[in-house]
């Protein structure tokens, strides 16, 4: 009996790396920017060709919005980046135009739109 419940506590240990394993390879998968609205609340790399951008100067928080695949207002997915964040970037508008780009952190949605809030230039990359 002792080995049985050995042989079962191997294998639920077993189980267990298996799906740490896995929900840990899925966060480093990368989604495309229209699959993104399927991945809300995760932690994510979202890819796609930068449509358009826009510098809200007037706006609160001076952000600016740089919008996968679509341009806007038929983004579907936005990389939003802050103006408290924005000299960290250089400029935004010029760097990631009309480029490929991947952009990692949690997925969230303003107005019915995914977006990623980048904090760091770190979480965008050129593809």
């Amino acid at each position: 009996e002792d080995d049985m419940i050995r042989h079962k506590a191997r294998a639920l240990v077993v189980a267990v790396v298996v799906v740490l394993l896995a929900t840990l390879g899925h966060a480093q998968t990368s989604i495309a920017a229209a699959e993104a609205k399927n991945h809300v609340g995760e932690r994510a790399t979202v890819c796609g060709e930068v449509a358009s951008t826009h510098y809200a100067t007037t706006s609160r928080g001076k952000p600016t919005f740089i919008n996968l695949d679509k341009p806007y207002p038929n983004q579907i997915f936005t990389i939003l980046i802050w103006g408290s964040d924005r000299p960290k970037f250089g400029d935004p508008e010029q760097k990631y135009s009309g480029k490929q780009v991947c952009a990692t952190g949690t997925i969230t949605v303003f107005r019915d739109v995914p977006e990623i809030v980048a904090h760091d230039p770190a979480a965008i990359k050129l593809q």
